[in-house]
């Protein structure tokens, strides 16, 4: 990926930051253009947390370029204008509405955002191929585990038929590979799609579990455990998903002529997952340990005073869980960070972010 442009969108998201430190860091020199919309779902600090550390990354590397633009891909022209300006070799679209609940009280968001945003990224990536240019070698976009709704069959396979969606959030992302699956056909645009497993870490969403379980037992109040515990998450290390996401970009989906004359879409579609789904109730067992360890609680803290057992929320499922053996097969990939030691990373920035 040496001296190709690459377009980052969500920039100052939490896996978008760390994947253009990742970027920054082994694939110098390089020209990177990231776009976030620095919107207030959540404490926009960490954002801009994130965007020093990769100012500060970007200057220890000074043969590569790291441009920002705060803006929206809801914003057509924009898009467009970042296109022709930059013409990036790369696409990687990690924007979007995140979160399931939020989809339930504020479903505008994801719409302008996942499937106009989505929409404007694939035209624009259309776009780049006017007039003989060389276009866009690759899109790569950030899909979800929620496609997979209540799923019976696990783990959760890539093969699985995934047209019952509990949320709009897993609506809107299956209907972002549905929108490249035809771009793909009808323009040639090679695009992979990365359905995430539960992504944790240091600087991530603080409406994440582990986040928002250490705010409020920090503020002394009584966390939820849905589904009285009986729920399983695959969760995935930040590091994981991102050489994940970088050994993907490197290699697009081949083109190739069917035998009706046409494209044979170059599309795929991976799971990037710890492939070894953990009990809600062990985890947070785990998170209590590491948070007392990194001294961002007491040591006599009270954990069964601050816990409280509870039904099961709409759009929730109760287990994630993700075959991960394509990503293997084509990779040589599978995410390895043990819990504890993911689980200790972020209590340890946490301490140092809020408390120190």
């Amino acid at each position: 990926m040496q001296d190709k442009t690459i377009l980052v969108t969500g920039a100052a998201g939490f896996i978008g930051s760390n994947l253009v430190l990742k970027l920054l860091r082994t694939a110098s020199p390089v020209r990177i253009i990231g776009i976030d919309n620095m919107n207030d779902y959540y404490d926009v600090s960490i954002k801009e947390y994130r965007l020093e550390q990769i100012r500060s990354m970007a200057s220890s590397h000074p043969e590569s370029v790291w441009t920002f633009i705060k803006s929206s891909i809801s914003d057509r022209e924009l898009v467009g204008k970042v296109f022709e300006e930059h013409r990036p070799s790369i696409v990687v679209n990690l924007a979007a509405q995140a979160g399931v609940r939020y989809s339930i009280t504020n479903p505008d968001a994801y719409i302008e955002s996942n499937l106009i945003g989505f929409y404007n990224i694939l035209e624009a990536c259309r776009h780049s191929y006017d007039n003989g240019e060389t276009g866009v070698e690759h899109l790569v976009y950030a899909s979800s585990s929620s496609v997979y709704g209540s799923n019976k069959k696990i783990p959760y396979s890539t093969e699985d038929k995934v047209d019952n969606p509990v949320s709009l959030y897993a609506a809107t992302k299956k209907s972002n590979e549905l929108m490249a699956h035809a771009y793909a056909k009808l323009y040639n645009i090679p695009s992979t799609g990365l359905r995430f497993f539960t992504v944790y870490g240091p600087a991530g969403r603080p409406d994440m579990a582990y986040f928002s379980f250490t705010n409020k037992l920090l503020a002394g109040e009584t966390i939820q455990i849905f589904n009285y515990g009986n729920c399983k998450r695959d969760f995935t290390y930040v590091d994981d998903i991102v050489e994940g996401v970088k050994r993907v970009m490197q290699s697009p989906p081949e083109k190739e002529t069917g035998e009706d004359g046409l494209p044979v879409p170059p599309y795929a579609i991976y799971n990037i997952g710890n492939n070894q789904p953990e009990n809600l109730l062990d985890f947070v067992d785990i998170l209590q340990q590491e948070l007392i360890r990194a001294g961002v609680l007491p040591k006599d803290y009270d954990f069964e005073a601050h816990k409280k057992l509870v039904p099961m929320r709409p759009g929730d499922v109760p287990v994630t869980y993700a075959d991960t053996s394509a990503l293997e097969r084509d990779f040589g990939f599978k995410p390895s960070m043990p819990l504890r030691e993911g689980l200790r990373k972020f209590a340890e920035w946490y301490r140092e972010f809020y408390m120190d």
